[in-house]
């Protein structure tokens, strides 16, 4: 039993001592070495530990097996539903394998994330999982593959969660033709004046080039403009709004739109649901009615959707699916990416048929 008088903790001298063995076996045995010991004396290692109450020193547990039980997520932002559920499936997926999720938000700052993989390096993770969208083109790319590079040189492995053109192992999302597909229901519905509330950085005389700020937004906009171009109904430059990727970045989109005029519009395509959240707030305080005045769609069909009226137009993706998938990919041999995580169109209330 631990003895309550004691004020100073346990140590692995104590250990070995109260087990009858040398340091080295009581450290080889607690600390996850993978030379042998002997089982008799592992035996009385670990009934000495469990009898004196020692905690194992991680980093010394760090040490002895190049690695540790922890893995690391970066999320572009803790707060925002698409990273959260992700989130969700990362740590569910790791207590099935025995492991502990550190959770860092990059606020989609790279230059963070380049310091915080340097963080995890230092801490020997077992796995980084990088869930904040790619920037194009990004001034920190060759410093972050440069970092990951290193950290896989020691043991490590780092996956995104994106489709990416870096060297590492990667669960891409098709945001693309999710997006087409939803652009193509839409139109098929009546919706003939799309606008779109893109994301920061997005140029709207050169759709085909995305957005020079998050591929994720980039993708998922050309999808939907290509859609409507294929049907006959280009969506101009000045339906096209670069806004922030938030709840309030969609309020403000929305307003700017309406300011540049509502005339010939019947939809608005928000390119994530918290986007497309804060539009239809905008538009209520505009005097406009969600669903019956102007279309309105969205992105990831994130569990907030629930309680959102109208009932949103969204494009589903399986988030908790994709963090569980991110996590077996950084755990398994081998050096292939995993599948394209596909999409399902969802359309309800906010998008009746015209």
């Amino acid at each position: 039993m631990t003895d309550p008088s004691r004020t100073s903790p346990v140590t692995l001298h104590d250990v070995a001592r109260a087990a009858g063995v040398s340091l080295a076996t009581a450290s080889r045995t607690l600390n996850g070495s993978t030379r042998n010991v002997k089982e008799s004396n592992r035996q009385l290692v670990l009934a000495a530990a469990e009898r004196l109450g020692y905690t194992a020193n991680t980093s010394a547990q760090a040490v002895a097996r190049g690695t540790t039980t922890t893995v690391a997520l970066l999320v572009g932002d803790i707060a925002d539903p698409y990273f959260s559920s992700i989130a969700a499936g990362v740590v569910d997926a790791a207590a099935s394998n025995g492991l502990i999720v550190t959770m860092a938000q990059t606020s989609r700052d790279t230059a963070r994330e380049v310091e915080l993989v340097r963080a995890m390096r230092g801490q020997r993770a077992r796995a980084i999982i990088l869930a904040a969208s790619r920037r194009t083109p990004d001034p920190h790319t060759e410093a972050l593959h440069a970092e990951l590079a290193a950290y896989e040189a020691a043991g490590g492995r780092a996956v995104f969660i994106t489709a990416t053109d870096a060297p590492f192992r990667a669960v891409p999302l098709d945001n693309r033709g999710g997006a087409h597909q939803l652009g193509t229901r839409l139109h098929g519905h009546g919706y003939r004046g799309a606008a779109i509330l893109a994301g920061p950085g997005t140029d709207p005389e050169n759709v085909a080039a995305g957005s020079a700020g998050l591929r994720t937004s980039g993708d998922r906009l050309e999808g939907f403009a290509a859609a409507y171009a294929e049907a006959g109904s280009p969506i101009a430059p000045e339906r096209i709004v670069p806004a922030a990727f938030t709840r309030d970045g969609g309020y403000e989109g929305m307003r700017e739109l309406a300011e540049r005029g509502l005339d010939g519009i019947d939809l608005v395509f928000a390119v994530n649901d918290v986007m497309a959240v804060g539009a239809m707030s905008a538009m209520r305080d505009l005097g406009l009615e969600p669903g019956v005045d102007l279309g309105v769609a969205g992105f990831d069909d994130i569990p907030t959707l629930r309680d959102v009226t109208p009932r949103l137009t969204s494009v589903r993706l399986p988030l908790e699916d994709v963090g569980a998938r991110a996590l077996a990919l950084a755990l398994a041999d081998g050096d292939s990416d995993a599948e394209l995580v596909g999409t399902e169109v969802i359309v309800r209330e906010s998008t009746p048929e015209r």
